[in-house]
């Protein structure tokens, strides 16, 4: 039992006891925030910042070592999408790669015709045909690269769209004490933030890569044609030059991962600044010096972050660049040399040349690219692990559904602990409800009458014991026949943005079939009815100022919503769990008078919540919780006369009602 709890309990009003330790003088002045080093080392991480940086931790061999698993599980991924596209993809690849390895072989024999025995104009006439093939070769090469990019503007976009409706509808369906784990809501977000984003960027970067590396494949094999002892030369002038650009894309991850988290300090100040929520206290406390100080620092800082990365990407280019140049400098004398000894004929070596350069912008691209995909292939992991996690964390599903009435519900020494906590929320609840009858669940914050009511509703499962719908046991049915029997209105019910009438409908599964009776009933007797009727188009208003002519509606004409949207149900069992918290006296009256009094469904079970014992005294039985126990039932007559817990609040609530002896006095001399 909390410490609320058992003060509450023990005094019947009782505030807690103090501290057994003084609380010490605070500094004089603290910083606002991380002040000196890196950032990086200051925040908490972040669920979207899980792989960032990871291609900047990873060796080159490790990078390579998982390119083609990556590769096959995008693969994978863009055959179940679409196999028509995928299969496009790869054959145009193929097919790009191939027309550059043949053009660039076009190009040599042009080379060989030009300067076999010099560049005469006979030459030129006769190298006509071999620059024509070169032409027809590029034409081609362009015209398979436009259909690469048309079969993946197919792929990739099924791709996004079947993952993103897969992941909505796993996450929308897995139990709800799943969803209560902070675990489980950070890697939700994750999987949709950047899983899917990152999964529809990848598809491209793997062609990307696919490209890059056919080329390599291509430009070495010509060389090998041209003469063997060209491939080590190759090899020679492209290491420095990849070497240099791994390093460059490792500098970037690294200086990403600062320069980011700057940015997550920074976006909280800008919240503050912008957040209409917080803008009354931001001018009442006059804050807004302190946070734009604060703010003014910070960007300082990413400013800052921003120079050195653009001083170390130029020193970090100019030495890859001076690598390069020695590895391209000892290329072109080895192949100055072959040509002295005659090794190898001029038109081979301006051939070999092109060969070199080519391959040197291939591997470039291959290193940035892989880099992408390598930091970019965790996300799209982390997403399809997510995936297959919910899979497994989805509710029961049975061929036996819950029936559509319901004569008692029972609740046989019902347990209930959440993930992570040591006291139950629930110990031992034993109760019976009975068509047509209307229950309070009252007691202390944390007591477990809300618990209990979501064990009632199918919501959690009982870990011990058992509930019982008509002696059948609810573990047997399907789950979401469970839901659909049951409507719930809670405290803090979901403003849908939607319109007036498809906030009502949403509680059937439809936001675009009506039943207009129906609506109208549970509008009446909600007192929402008032609430409709004033919108400028009624029942077809948005309620949300997102949208053009949307209405903005207050917290106690969204609870008379709510509670209409959980009458239009029209389920055999009713739980209100304090639905009139922010709602005026005549529209809480009107409620309970609807729901206590004047039920729409005459056969349905309602349970109410509520710490308003006044609203609680027409019920058919009061159940008081303290600690997840029953501790008293009975009428509101019953427990009056047992002078327990039960009667020990409601005296206290209805004494703030009753006017004080100096009250009356200073009313009297006014």
């Amino acid at each position: 039992m909390s410490e609320s709890t058992e003060a509450g309990s023990s005094g019947g009003g009782a505030v807690p006891a103090p501290r057994s330790a003084p609380l010490p003088l605070p500094p004089a002045a603290v910083p606002a925030g991380p002040q000196d080093g890196d950032l990086t080392e200051e925040l908490e991480e972040a669920y979207w910042s899980l792989y960032d940086g990871a291609a900047a931790k990873a060796t080159v061999r490790q990078v390579l070592a998982r390119l083609p698993q990556i590769m096959r599980q995008i693969g994978r991924l863009a055959w179940r999408a679409d196999r028509a596209a995928t299969i496009a993809v790869i054959v145009l690849q193929l097919a790009s790669a191939a027309t550059t390895a043949f053009g660039l072989m076009a190009s040599v024999a042009v080379l060989r015709e030009l300067f076999a025995q010099g560049p005469t104009p006979d030459r030129v006439r006769t190298a006509v045909p071999q620059i024509l093939t070169v032409v027809a070769f590029l034409a081609a090469r362009a015209l398979l690269e436009a259909g690469v990019a048309a079969a993946q503007a197919r792929v990739t976009p099924r791709i996004r769209t079947a993952l993103e409706c897969e992941l909505l509808a796993l996450t929308a369906h897995v139990r709800l004490t799943v969803v209560d784990d902070p675990d489980w809501h950070d890697e939700a977000y994750r999987a949709n933030d950047r899983g899917l984003f990152y999964a529809r960027q990848i598809v491209g970067q793997v062609v990307d890569l696919a490209s890059a590396t056919l080329g390599l494949i291509g430009t070495a094999s010509v060389l090998s044609v041209l003469h063997p002892a060209l491939l080590p030369l190759l090899l020679l002038s492209v290491i420095p030059v990849g070497a240099a650009a791994a390093r460059s894309a490792r500098a970037r991850f690294h200086s990403y991962r600062r320069w980011n988290a700057l940015q997550r300090r920074v976006r909280v100040f800008s919240w503050l600044l912008l957040e209409p929520d917080a803008a009354a206290e931001l001018r009442s406390d006059t804050a807004q010096p302190a946070l734009l100080d604060e703010h003014r620092r910070l960007i300082t800082r990413i400013a800052d972050e921003d120079t050195r990365l653009g001083m170390q990407s130029a020193a970090v280019a100019l030495a890859g660049r001076a690598v390069g140049g020695i590895g391209i400098g000892i290329t072109y004398t080895a192949l100055g040399a072959m040509l002295i000894a005659g090794w190898l004929p001029l038109a081979a070596g301006a051939g070999a040349a092109l060969a070199v350069q080519t391959s040197q912008t291939a591997l470039k691209r291959l290193v940035d690219v892989a880099h992408l995909v390598y930091e970019h292939a965790m996300w799209v992991d982390d997403l399809l692990a997510f995936q297959q996690r919910c899979r497994q964390l989805q509710p029961r599903t049975s061929e036996m559904t819950a029936p559509a009435t319901v004569q008692t519900i029972a609740l046989h020494d019902v347990s209930f602990t959440y993930p992570g906590k040591d006291t139950p929320a629930l110990d031992g609840v034993s109760l019976t409800l009975t068509a047509g009858e209307t229950v309070a669940f009252v007691g202390l914050n944390g007591s477990g009458k809300s618990t209990c009511a979501k064990v009632l509703a199918g919501l959690y499962d009982a870990q011990q014991g058992s509930v019982c719908w008509d002696g059948v046991n609810v573990l047997d049915m399907d789950a979401q026949s469970l839901h659909q029997r049951v409507a719930c209105v809670l405290q803090d019910p979901l403003r849908f943005p939607f319109s007036a009438l498809s906030n009502l409908t949403v509680s059937t599964g439809t936001l675009t079939d009506a039943d207009p009776q129906r609506a109208l009933d549970a509008a009446r007797a909600s007192c929402a009815e008032e609430v409709i009727a004033g919108l400028p188009r009624q029942w077809e208003t948005l309620l949300s100022k997102r949208f053009r002519g949307g209405q903005q509606l207050s917290a106690g004409q969204w609870a008379k919503i709510a509670v209409a949207r959980g009458l239009y149900k029209n389920a055999p069992v009713l739980l209100l769990d304090e639905p009139t918290a922010s709602m005026d006296p005549p529209s809480e009256h009107g409620i309970y008078e609807a729901v206590l009094r004047g039920k729409l469904r005459k056969d349905q079970i309602t349970v109410l919540i509520s710490h308003r014992l006044a609203s609680v005294v027409e019920c058919d039985r009061i159940y008081v919780f303290d600690g997840g126990r029953i501790a008293e039932s009975g009428s509101h007559r019953e427990l009056m006369a047992q002078g327990g817990e039960y009667a020990a609040m409601f005296r206290l609530q209805a004494s703030g009602y009753q006017p004080t002896p100096e009250s009356d006095a200073e009313g009297a001399h006014r």
